[in-house]
């Protein structure tokens, strides 16, 4: 009963808990957002809640790989957005508003969402507006979400996309560590002398052909210090989704079998297991749980394998005693290698 007690009095203090009697109850978690590679805490709580979401449209420049930025069209000035977790049942409260200096409508369309324009026809807001709008979370699932304002090619292409996770009735299965993975095509074209700037290319984008294909925003993300974490021993999930516009991914983790895959963002039905690459459309997405049991450097890819060189690569850094009995040849092993592809 203390435990009840002290969780009310967080949730009264967070402002997101409304007590029995109110309606919803029992709050939406501590945040319900966060910037990638992070993922919100997982939630512990016993019935729906209103869970509540800010969004700002806005542009910010970007490092797209070294020596090379872009003008983003983003979602609270990150590429992706925010990663956003619910459950289903859970009532999507989402405040929209347009910081863009150019003028132009945004708004959003989340695939989870039922209903015309999966919520962009209430939520299109233009620079100083702010509209909140309220989405019944029916069906649980991994989920894109972008910016549906006309060209919506356009808007995505330009870096306004992010996940979102409807957890199903009871969660998912616990795992010791979680991270959000995006990826997505920049087109555009050569870097201004200057200052470095590469600007959009609706025309490459049209000929689908990418200038670069990337993980969270950028061909650095999950690199060195950006690295994703672990420990021997553990299982990481990996919420992996494909903004697109164009490109299927065949995503791929050197060294690594997913032990479970839910493929298509599918949480209700059992997850395939033993799966080496797994296939994500865009507008897509995947959960990955990955048991790690060798220390050393993971490659994540796209395994269209010409993709590497467009920037599509991070790295996995897992820690923890060597491992003979599984992983072993006549040369000396150093778990720092980076195999590169």
């Amino acid at each position: 009963m203390l435990g009840f007690h002290r969780l009310v009095l967080a949730g009264i203090i967070a402002g997101s808990v409304l007590l029995p009697g109110c309606g919803l109850n029992a709050g939406a978690p501590e945040s319900a957002t966060a910037s990638a590679p992070h993922v919100p805490p997982s939630i512990h709580r016993w019935s729906p809640a209103v869970v509540h979401v800010d969004l700002n449209a806005s542009v910010r420049r970007i490092g797209i790989t070294n020596g090379v930025l872009y003008e983003a069209w983003t979602f609270n000035d990150s590429v992706p957005g925010p990663f956003i977790r619910a459950r289903v049942g859970d009532t999507l409260e989402v405040s929209v508003t347009n910081a863009d200096p150019s003028g132009m409508p945004h708004n959003l369309d989340f695939h989870a969402v039922s209903g015309p324009g999966g919520g962009a026809i209430v939520t299109t807001v233009t620079p100083g507006q702010r509209h909140t709008a309220r989405f019944a979370l029916l069906y649980p699932g991994l989920f894109v979400y972008h910016c549906g304002a006309p060209p919506v090619m356009d808007h995505i292409a330009n870096g306004m996309y992010g996940l979102m996770l409807v957890e199903p009735k009871g969660g998912l299965p616990a795992v010791d560590r979680e991270y959000y993975v995006m990826q997505s095509e920049f087109y555009a074209g050569t870097p201004d002398p200057a200052t470095g700037v590469a600007a959009y290319s609706h025309e490459a984008g049209l000929r689908e052909d990418p200038t670069w294909v990337v993980f969270n925003g950028g061909a650095l993300s999950l690199m060195g210090d950006d690295a994703l974490t672990a420990r021997t021993g553990e299982t990481v999930r990996i919420y992996f989704g494909n903004a697109g516009p164009n490109k299927p991914s065949s995503f791929h983790i050197v060294g690594a079998v997913m032990d479970r895959v839910y493929r298509e963002g599918d949480l209700v039905s059992p997850p395939a297991r033993g799966v080496q690459t797994t296939l994500v459309p865009p507008g897509g997405a995947a959960v990955i749980d990955v048991k790690t049991s060798v220390p050393g450097t993971y490659t994540l890819l796209d395994h269209a394998i010409f993709r590497t060189e467009k920037g599509a690569t991070g790295v996995l850094k897992v820690d923890g005693p060597l491992r003979p009995d599984l992983y072993r040849g006549d040369q000396p092993y150093e778990p720092s290698v980076v195999m590169r592809h």
